[in-house]
C-alpha cells in the first residue's frame, strides 16, 4: 500500500541557513528546520517551505510571491530569521505584505524556533498541537 503525502495546507517562509552571510555554523539551524517540518507529517498536515538567501542572489519578492500563488494556503508561517533581527525590518514588512496580497485568506503565524513551526500553524488550522498548546 503506497502512502502519499497530504496536500500542503501550510507554507513556511524563512531564510535558507546556508545562504545567510556571516561567520556561523548553519547546520544546527538547517537540522532544526528539518525537524520542525517533519512534525507536520507526524500530524498528517501537508507543508511546503519557501526558503531564500540573504546573500544577494535571490529575488525575494519573486520567490515568495511564486510560493504564495502556488496554491491556496490555510496558514503561512513566517520564520524568526525573517522577522526577529531589527535590521531585517524592511524584509519582514515585504514578506507580510506579500502574504496579504497573494494569500489574503491565509492565517499568518509566527514560530519561536524552527522546531515549533508546527505548533505555530496548529494554532490557526484547527489541528491539535502538544498538550496545552491548542
Amino acid at each position: 500500500m503506497e502512502t502519499t503525502a497530504p496536500a500542503p495546507r501550510v507554507l513556511v517562509i524563512g531564510l535558507d541557513p546556508y545562504r545567510v552571510p556571516g561567520p556561523w555554523n548553519p547546520k544546527p539551524v538547517a537540522d532544526a528546520i528539518e525537524a520542525g517540518t517533519a512534525r507536520f507529517a507526524e500530524h498528517g498536515v501537508g507543508v511546503e517551505t519557501c526558503l531564500f538567501g540573504l546573500d544577494g542572489s535571490d529575488d525575494v519578492e519573486a520567490i515568495v510571491s511564486r510560493a504564495l500563488r502556488a496554491r491556496s494556503w490555510e496558514c503561512v508561517v513566517i520564520g524568526g530569521g525573517v522577522r526577529k533581527p531589527e535590521d531585517q525590518l524592511e524584509l519582514f514588512e515585504q514578506v507580510v505584505n506579500l502574504v496579504r496580497r497573494h494569500a489574503p485568506q491565509a492565517a499568518i503565524a509566527f514560530n519561536g524556533t524552527p522546531t515549533d513551526t508546527f505548533d505555530a500553524a496548529a494554532r490557526w488550522i484547527g489541528v491539535p498541537g502538544p498538550a496545552g498548546s491548542g
